[in-house]
């Protein structure tokens, strides 16, 4: 039998057994056919070389799909060429669209899908929506599930009459088209007080108000209750059982809404919202952003204690709290309700335990601000809607969303989020507590130096010894030490460890008692270090003594740079960390050389010729300040 006959009956036994896919595939397997589970083929697959072909699991094989394994078009044109052969390999979860040709030598990767009608020329990797001739990538199939995943559902579960009703509900309902079709009457919009939002439409020719909301608020307003055959008036039991399923949604974490509607040509207003037949519950999930979790985690160790305010229902609320790390165990929730009936006496003995607030209205914000306040807490409130505008505005710090937030908000708020993140105000509070630092470190560079300075030139006119600097001298050090050191301070970039340490008194100066020992000691070494120096000077001449003073006080400021960047030592800030300090020091080092090395300068800036153990004593000397300071630093941070 040759291939002809053999195609027809393999065609014929298509047309036959084509409603029995397992048995079609059984027997494509039988002609050499590798084909791997759970695929449906509706072609006859068979070539003079079906063991050419091999098909991968999970595959579907539409109508009209011809495989091609062979070409002999070479040899009506070279004629010493024989035919061109080549293996067909057809990946996992492919997709061959209907009327479409493989040709010899095709690789279809994993996930590929052939559009209708498309020939096959070249191989493709997966994850591909191909089509043409010859066929060429149009999309990826992740592209491609974004486009069409608002338009698709599931039918495998569905018997005909199901389906034939969910593909005519599909085609018929989406958003455009009724919103297009159904023309919105009358609306009371939603507020926190009520908790609910209601509009009035024309539906199948009757006035009908349709009314979302809280599922508490509502379910009390609610007369009937809708069921798959009929309307039921609404009983306790029908209460309970709802209230229940709403517990359920919101011990997961999902924000539930409730529905109904009620057939009135009244006028909408608040005064209407009652009556109604109960529809359903809708859960919604709105998960906390992944950084979440890490920002709370963080601003705990800054010392900053987070609490969530939300009109979310209590345990909803609760649940998140829980997943984010706000809510923790002893910890307490409370409602609006429930803070409502409590006086402040007894919400000041409880804030400190309470992590969250549920169900709050605008006055209870401002309680709940007021409350921390007086425990003597610097409070940060941040919000996006009107109703949060009064806490914003009384809170010491109002933070207000950049992208959603409203324009009332964002005027009462002190600062605004651009990115709406939770996580930059952990930033901002780091980079403040940077600022304040560097200032501080910059201070006491400064305010040391300056001392080293004083105590140097007060210890020689008490000893009645010359005076070891001069004019000129003290205008270098100053315009030298007390400018680029300071500026690099200032630009020590922050580290992880500024959120550990502890808020700062806001009524607390910079100028502590700790503050002052450290720079009075600081300035000690400093100054012991340079009348050390003036003293081996003043063996050999009062010019020689001024002039070791002079460079060994600049050359210790210089170092004594790298010392007040920080608490802990320059091995654990790292001396490469902040480039600006290598660079004041080098340039303040190029300088003091400059008036040393250079004779011409000698005059101008009143200094002797140094020798060279001159020089090396005035480097030691300079140095050794420096040592002990970060000795002491290494020993108490060990």
């Amino acid at each position: 039998m040759n291939f002809f006959s053999t195609y027809y009956f393999v065609y014929l036994k298509y047309l036959i057994c084509k409603k029995n896919n397992r048995i079609l595939v059984d027997f494509y397997r039988r002609k050499g056919v590798r084909i791997g589970i759970n695929c449906a083929i509706y072609s006859p697959i068979i070539t003079p070389e079906s063991y050419l072909i091999s098909i991968g699991d999970n595959v579907t094989i539409a109508p009209g799909v011809k495989f091609i394994t062979h070409d002999n078009s070479i040899s009506k044109i070279l004629p010493e060429f024989t035919d061109v052969f080549g293996r067909i390999n057809i990946g996992n979860n492919c997709f061959i669209g209907a009327n479409s040709i493989i040709l010899p030598g095709v690789t279809l990767g994993d996930t590929c899908i052939v559009a209708a009608g498309s020939v096959v020329t070249k191989s493709f990797m997966g994850g591909e929506i191909i089509a043409g001739n010859p066929a060429k990538q149009i999309s990826t199939i992740e592209n491609y599930r974004v486009k069409i995943s608002p338009y698709c559902f599931s039918i495998k579960a569905m018997n005909e009459e199901q389906k034939k009703m969910a593909i005519l509900k599909e085609a018929n309902m989406h958003e455009d088209i009724l919103r297009q079709n159904m023309q919105r009457l009358e609306e009371v919009p939603f507020d926190s007080d009520r908790k609910l939002m209601s509009t009035k439409y024309i539906l199948h020719g009757v006035p009908t108000i349709l009314t979302k909301g809280a599922v508490d608020v509502l379910l009390d307003r609610c007369d009937y209750v809708r069921c798959s055959d009929d309307i039921r008036p609404m009983t306790e039991a029908e209460k309970d059982k709802i209230r229940m399923q709403n517990q359920l949604f919101s011990e997961n974490g999902l924000r539930v809404l409730s529905f109904a509607y009620k057939e009135s040509d009244e006028n909408l207003d608040i005064h209407a919202e009652y009556g109604y037949t109960f529809l359903g519950l809708i859960s919604m999930v709105d998960p906390p952003r992944e950084e979440s979790a890490a920002a709370v985690a963080a601003s705990k160790r800054a010392g900053i204690r987070p609490v969530m305010i939300t009109g979310d229902h209590k345990v909803t609320a609760v649940a998140i709290a829980r997943r984010i790390g706000i809510f923790e165990e002893g910890d307490l929730a409370l409602t609006g309700a429930e803070l409502d009936a409590m006086s402040d006496s007894e919400l000041d003995e409880q804030i400190a335990q309470i992590s969250v607030y549920a169900r709050v209205s605008p006055e209870n914000k401002i309680r709940i601000v007021e409350a921390w306040q007086r425990r003597g807490n610097i409070v940060s409130m941040t919000g996006d809607g009107v109703n949060d505008a009064p806490a914003l505005k009384k809170a010491d710090i109002g933070v207000a969303m950049g992208i959603t937030g409203t324009e009332v908000s964002k005027d009462a708020a002190d600062m605004i989020l651009s990115d709406d993140n939770f996580a930059t105000i952990i930033k901002a509070v780091a980079n403040g507590r940077n600022v304040y630092r560097n200032i501080k470190n910059a201070i006491l560079f400064l305010l040391s130096g300056n001392t080293a300075g004083i105590l140097a030139v007060l210890y020689t006119s008490l000893m009645g010894l010359p005076v070891p600097f001069t004019p000129v001298h003290l205008l270098f050090i100053n315009l030298l030490t007390d400018s680029l050191p300071a500026l690099a301070i200032g630009m020590e970039p922050a580290d992880d460890d500024l959120l550990k340490e502890k808020p700062r008194n806001p009524r607390e100066g910079i100028l502590t008692s700790g503050f002052m020992i450290t720079m009075i000691t600081q300035g000690l070494l400093i100054a012991v270090a340079s009348m050390t120096a003036y003293h081996i000077g003043l063996t050999v001449s009062s010019a020689m003594a001024s002039t070791m003073a002079f460079a060994t006080l600049t050359l210790a400021r210089l170092f004594h740079g790298f010392n007040c960047r920080g608490n802990e030592s320059i091995f654990r800030l790292g001396l490469t960390s902040n480039r600006y300090s290598l660079y004041a020091f080098a340039a303040g080092v190029s300088l003091l050389a400059l008036v040393i090395f250079i004779p011409g300068l000698h005059s101008v800036f009143s200094v002797a010729d140094l020798t060279t153990s001159a020089l090396g004593q005035i480097v030691g000397l300079a140095l050794m300040p420096t040592v002990i300071i970060q000795i002491t630093k290494i020993i108490r941070h060990r």
